[in-house]
């Protein structure tokens, strides 16, 4: 039924029929049983049928190229229930109806996949917790895994092999690992020369890692190879309800670290990366939130002088929400353990530690947003995965409805 359709992805859509086809120059709109309707320009349709490579699934079409909306003579329901359009030039071509549907549905945003970010507090006592051991190859445990930390912002997986390669070997079937001046795979551990506050036992107060930089790395993965340390602590706070608590209960420090920016700089011996914004930085509509938020390298206000002390005001505040024990969780790291979080969302930190009294030896790594959300659609699209996906999500509408 759907063979001679091509996609304008590599997804696997269901067939869903169109019920009915309206077609208003340049507009054709279609519909489906369940009262589902979608506005189809008709130059997109042309982009996403006639001009689109087989083998890349990408539109060949330069913009300046593109003929009138006019072009587009006709659009009808198709027998099995596609859409089949006409061309003034006497071509033919057919929209897939479950693609289509899927657009309808907002199935093709960024954020379809991940779903809903879930704000939490100390309340969540525990980072969501899967059972890693078979996380190399096992594809429902990844997606399970992924799933809950582009959710909650964090997820840790328990079990898995404690060795310093393990990391790079589950990292690399997420995708590529973002490099930074820590390398690409690094190790976290007390060290007499360190390089870092976090080569050392320091208390580390809540943070996000590398507000130096343009973009700060969107996901940090830290496992555990061993711990035999007193102390050291891991915590975690969901930036989304600091966010939230500043935005309520602290509305003139939320202007502030909303608006006024700071010079980051790393001041590495190998490296100088350097940045400016403010601490709390929605960016631009659909953008993630990302807080710069990390006292080592922040190295200079970067306002007028006569809002330096009110910026300084706000940054405590911000300390004080973000290290509130309402709002966050602490958990001890433990051979095997690996967590997966938010780096530009979720706050993290450490208690001190003895670096004399035993090892705690962490290896790391950045992966990039969208490398993350990429794979998880991959997961989420193909094999039994996507099948478990699709039914959970459908039964949760089911429940949505009758509950209203």
């Amino acid at each position: 039924m759907d063979a001679d359709v091509l996609t304008p992805d590599f997804a696997t859509y269901p067939w869903i029929p169109l019920d009915r086809v309206g077609f208003a120059p340049p507009t054709v709109v279609v519909g489906w049983a369940d009262g589902t309707s979608l506005d189809c320009h008709a130059l997109w349709l042309y982009e996403n049928t006639v001009a689109i490579d087989p083998v890349t699934r990408e539109a060949t079409v330069d913009p300046g190229d593109l003929p009138a909306a006019e072009f587009l003579t006709s659009a009808e329901r198709r027998a099995d229930g596609a859409l089949l359009l006409g061309w003034a030039d006497g071509r033919e071509s057919v929209a897939h109806p479950g693609w289509l549907s899927s657009i309808a549905r907002g199935e093709h945003v960024p954020s379809f996949v991940p779903g809903p970010q879930e704000v939490w507090t100390s309340q969540l006592g525990e980072p969501p917790t899967f059972d890693g051991t078979h996380v190399l190859d096992d594809d429902d445990v990844l997606d399970a895994w992924l799933g809950a930390m582009c959710s909650f912002g964090i997820a840790r997986l328990r079990g898995t092999r404690a060795d310093r390669t393990l990391l790079e070997e589950l990292a690399y079937r997420i995708g590529p690992v973002r490099g930074s001046n820590f390398g690409g795979i690094f190790t976290v551990e007390a060290k007499l020369d360190a390089d870092s506050t976090a080569n050392t036992g320091l208390n580390l107060g809540q943070h996000t890692d590398l507000p130096t930089r343009e973009t700060p790395p969107g996901f940090q993965f830290l496992h555990c190879v061993e711990n035999t340390v007193a102390g050291g602590a891991s915590r975690m706070t969901d930036g989304l309800a600091v966010v939230a608590e500043l935005a309520a209960s602290h509305p003139d420090e939320y202007a502030a670290l909303t608006t006024l920016q700071w010079v980051f700089a790393n001041r590495a011996k190998d490296g100088d990366h350097r940045w400016i914004g403010p601490i709390i930085n929605h960016g631009a509509p659909s953008s993630p939130l990302t807080l710069r938020a990390f006292y080592p390298v922040r190295l200079a206000p970067h306002m007028p002088s006569g809002e330096v002390e009110r910026a300084y005001a706000a940054l405590r505040v911000f300390s004080r929400v973000a290290h509130d024990p309402r709002l966050m969780i602490r958990n001890r790291f433990e051979p095997g353990d690996l967590v997966g979080f938010d780096n530009r969302r979720v706050l993290h930190g450490r208690d001190e530690f003895d670096s004399g009294g035993g090892h705690r030896v962490l290896m790391g790594c950045y992966i990039d947003r969208d490398d993350v959300f990429s794979r998880l659609r991959v997961l989420r699209r193909t094999g039994e995965a996507g099948d478990r996906h699709r039914r959970a999500k459908a039964a949760d509408e089911t429940k949505e409805e009758q509950a209203t």
